[in-house]
């Protein structure tokens, strides 16, 4: 299943590609909320999902607003140094690996550059049962959670072998 070759660095085109895009559509998506999107407003889009724009102080589920912007901008960037590290002495996992890992990296840079420019991330997408909240969410966060699944897939799923055909 998973690819017995290096995966491309953090420098390589793949990895600096896949941060720098999840950055970008982080923050255009955020923007186009922050200009198109009451706060606190629900707007549904399909029965689980509806746009709902709100300002996070934490992390996910609002855990460690405690620690405010500073201690929260410390964290990412301390969290960032560990996933380059992992990542830099990657001996297998290929592409699939260096995307899990460039996921991770551009998912915290792009709520990183929302506490830099307003003390907040910009949380707008709502998932839901009914009246049941799930967690409110952006693109950043989405890549946080698509790209340690990467990861998993990739160091911990069970490896097929190749098995003889019987005859």
């Amino acid at each position: 299943m998973t690819s017995a070759h290096r995966p491309d660095g953090p420098l390589s085109a793949l990895g600096l590609t896949v941060i720098a895009a999840t950055i970008v559509l982080d923050q255009a998506t955020k923007t186009v909320a922050e200009a198109m999107l009451p706060l606190t407003e629900a707007i549904p889009l399909v029965p689980i999902l509806s746009f709902y724009r709100i300002h996070n102080p934490g992390i996910a589920f609002s855990l460690l607003a405690g620690l405010g912007g500073f201690g929260l901008i410390l964290l990412t960037l301390a969290i960032s140094v560990v996933v380059i590290g992992f990542w830099s002495r990657a001996t297998e996992g290929g592409r699939i690996a260096a995307i899990g890992y460039a996921l991770i990296l551009g998912g915290a840079f792009g709520n990183l550059v929302d506490r830099l420019l307003h003390g907040h991330v910009v949380d707008f997408l709502l998932l839901h049962f009914g009246l049941e909240t799930l967690f409110v969410f952006n693109l950043a966060d989405a890549a946080l959670t698509v790209g340690p699944v990467l990861l998993l897939y990739t160091y911990v799923w069970p490896k097929r072998e190749d098995t003889p055909a019987t005859g």
